[in-house]
């Protein structure tokens, strides 16, 4: 996954400007920003000068990330994986950039808190799970799918904690030529994470939080620049959380440490992230099954209740990455990067599923087990970006490789037979505790994903075209492993991954775009019992057709798009038992989007999803044109964040989430209830013997609604929702 946050487009060359400017500026105008999405911060000013063709440019450091837009809750532009950062107006893509003023006032604990505000992007998983799903255009988007600074393999395969985060940008509608195959072949979009870096202000600010039940937690956020001319950057970042949960006797603790190096110069810029977080759940909320045949979803229980009483949930991680870019010449930029990263997760994993699943009284069947894991991640880029002139065509051309290498392994062990309980969701009774001897994971799998792309984006007719294309080529190798360590089974291919993207701006403040790109995932092998077992599959892919246009009424931002994306599916042919990736599920959608700031003081963030997902190709043609199980037929997003007239430093926000009623399975017997959410809250910026403080207050999940989200693209379980949650915050700057 790569991500150079560097203009890639043409705001950097602009009519009626100087022709010299510093050495600085030429390198932003050609993308040479930063390295694979990680941002570096604020960059030297200083440089040389040098002579250009007669084209213009507006003189701006490198690196800097982009300015946010009118309101301050999103940026003016943002990544783009191998094609460099770009503003929003020159993007052939949806996308959405929160900053970190959006992420402070919102009082954001993990990424969930954040990419929640759009209505193309839902949670399919609870505060206090085991982690953080998400679904994007109508698939999904594991925890482990998150890139770091533009690079995959580096994020938590549970949650990322929002206190190392200064931005997240989510693209959406497959990436795989930006940001490669991610590791479990997310094809609805790409979220990325981009880390602190010290600014030129000294930084030294302190937060106490709460969160209810009696959570109760401190962050010290502190930021150094050094060197004569500041070249020399630290950041660091501690977060210690203790307390009772939301959830009957549930107890999280809960600790993070981030530290963000970098320096800079007119032509070198290095940096290095590391980070480790350790979580300790008492009681955590539980996915469930449903009991075939059943008839209805009962009605959600509330969400204090641990459901799977007596569970135990530790997860950790711990990561560490770098990289370095250089300027060989005003024209040409090469870069390197890479990281490492360890996590697992030791829990309590109760099983009630299928037969001994839910039914419509609540009741079920379950037994105990431990389910421990863990994965190991190498990975790294490098590559080179060139710009130039043909014919008075410009040109940004890129070429870039990557890799990443996972381990993974597992330890299992589940409680005997006798020792099974009957239970209720309304009512649980505490499951009976693990016994007998707990080992260390043993390795399961290794995956390498190693590509190669090349991209070029064209600009002409005064910058008011914008033509994209490129190539990705995505290989796939992996073994998978017994219990004795033998290799029981392997894989290795490769495909290609195209993408053509156009902007035209017939207006200034209009952008018409539009794209073709695929996303890959990774294929599989026939299984035992199919006509072709043991055929293996290439990566599959996903093609996605979208245009749209966005208008800049200058402090507001309007979006509206359409898209289809045709995902292939495995099926097993009933008649010839052959088996292969024939089925097809087909997204079709409609987004409309509003960010800004309508008046001064009154900012607003609305969205709008429609889906027509259904099922083009099934096995058999059984289920065929039924709708997809897990995509709702619409929802809503509407945020306002105001500043309260006549009292200075007094802001109030809230926001309604709504999602449609859910087709449970393929064969849309059952559906799970709509919901819609409400959050209140307020701040109050002030001083105290002259240090500024902040105090947050935020209620979510207002009128404490109890209802199901869904939890897989299949929909095989489903996560009761947090119930009403208070968070409170005073933060202190010194």
């Amino acid at each position: 996954m790569t991500g150079p946050h560097t203009p890639h487009s043409i705001d950097a060359f602009k009519p009626g400007m100087p022709k010299r400017l510093s050495s600085r500026a030429v390198v932003a105008a050609l993308g040479t920003a930063s390295l694979i999405g990680f941002p570096l911060a604020v960059h030297a000013q200083q440089s040389g000068t040098v002579e250009l063709a007669p084209i213009t440019v507006t003189g701006a450091a490198e690196g800097d990330l982009p300015a946010p837009y009118a309101g301050g809750q999103v940026a003016r532009g943002g990544g783009l994986g191998v094609l460099g950062s770009a503003d929003v107006m020159d993007t052939p893509f949806s996308t959405t950039n929160y900053t970190s003023q959006m992420l402070e006032d919102q009082q954001a604990r993990s990424l969930a808190d954040v990419v929640v505000n759009e209505s193309s992007v839902r949670i399919m998983t609870s505060t206090g799970s085991f982690s953080e799903d998400f679904q994007i255009r109508g698939f999904n988007v594991n925890s482990g799918d998150v890139g770091l600074n533009g690079l995959y393999g580096l994020t938590s395969s549970n949650r990322m904690p929002a206190a190392l985060m200064e931005r997240v940008e989510v693209l959406k509608g497959p990436g795989t030529l930006m940001y490669g195959i991610s590791p479990s072949g997310a094809v609805g979009g790409n979220i990325n994470v981009i880390t602190k870096r010290a600014g030129d202000v000294p930084l030294t600010r302190l937060t106490t939080t709460y969160e209810s039940k009696s959570v109760l937690g401190t962050h010290l956020d502190m930021g150094r620049r050094f060197g004569d001319d500041n070249q020399w950057g630290i950041r660091v970042n501690g977060v210690y959380k203790n307390g009772k949960t939301s959830l009957d006797d549930g107890r999280q603790k809960f600790g993070l440490g981030a530290l963000a190096l970098d320096y800079r110069s007119p032509d070198l810029r290095w940096s290095l992230d590391a980070y480790s977080q350790r979580e300790n759940i008492d009681n955590f909320r539980s996915q469930n099954g449903f009991r075939p045949g059943i008839t209805r979803i009962p009605s959600a229980p509330s969400g204090h209740r641990a459901i799977y009483h007596g569970a135990d949930l530790t997860v950790f991680d711990s990561t560490i990455a770098s990289r370095l870019e250089y300027d060989i010449s005003d024209n040409l930029m090469v870069y390197a990067a890479g990281g490492y990263r360890y996590g697992g997760s030791d829990q309590d994993f109760p099983s009630a599923r299928t037969i001994n699943g839910v039914d419509e009284q609540g009741n079920f069947h379950v037994i105990n087990s431990w389910y421990d894991a863990y994965s190991r991640n190498k990975t790294g880029e490098i590559g080179a970006r060139a710009n130039f002139d043909t014919f008075g065509v410009k040109h940004l051309l890129t070429l870039s490789g990557s890799m990443l290498r996972s381990e993974a392994g597992s330890f299992y062990l589940s409680a005997p037979a006798g020792q099974s309980i009957d239970s209720n969701i309304y009512d649980p009774v505490p499951i009976i505790p693990m016994t007998g001897d707990r080992h260390a994971p043993a390795k399961a799998s290794e995956t390498t994903l190693s590509s190669l792309s090349l991209t070029d984006t064209l600009s002409f007719a005064n910058d008011r075209v914008l033509i994209t294309g490129g190539l990705r080529h995505q290989q796939v190798k992996s073994d998978n492993f017994g219990a004795t360590g033998q290799v029981t089974s392997s894989y290795d291919e490769s495909a290609v991954s195209p993408l053509v993207g156009i902007v035209v701006r017939p207006l200034e403040n209009v952008s018409v775009y539009g794209n073709f790109t695929s996303g890959l995932t990774q294929g599989s092998t026939a299984p035992i019992g199919t006509a072709n077992a043991g055929e293996v599959f290439a990566p599959y892919k996903s093609k996605q057709y979208e245009a749209g246009v966005k208008v800049d009424w200058d402090r507001v931002i309007t979006t509206i798009s359409v898209f289809q994306i045709d995902r292939p599916n495995a099926i097993t042919d009933p008649i010839t038992n052959v088996y292969s990736f024939n089925g097809e599920q087909r997204n079709r959608g409609l987004e409309l989007s509003a960010v800004g700031e309508v008046v001064p003081g009154l900012r607003l963030m609305a969205s709008a999803t429609f889906y027509d997902a259904k099922l083009q190709r099934t096995a058999g043609g059984v289920n065929q044109g039924n709708k997809a199980s897990g995509v709702p037929k619409h929802t809503f997003n509407l945020g306002a964040d105001w500043d309260v007239p006549g009292v200075a430093g007094l802001s109030l926000n809230a926001r309604a989430i709504h999602t449609a009623a859910t087709p449970y399975d393929a064969e849309n017997t059952l559906t799970l209830p709509s919901w819609t959410r409400y959050d209140l809250g307020a701040r109050y910026r002030t001083k105290v013997m002259g240090k500024p403080v902040t105090f947050r207050a935020n209620i979510e999940n207002l009128l404490n609604e109890k209802y199901w989200l869904s939890s897989s693209s299949r929909l095989t379980v489903a996560t009761v929702a947090a119930p009403r949650t208070v968070l409170l915050s005073a933060e202190i700057e010194f």
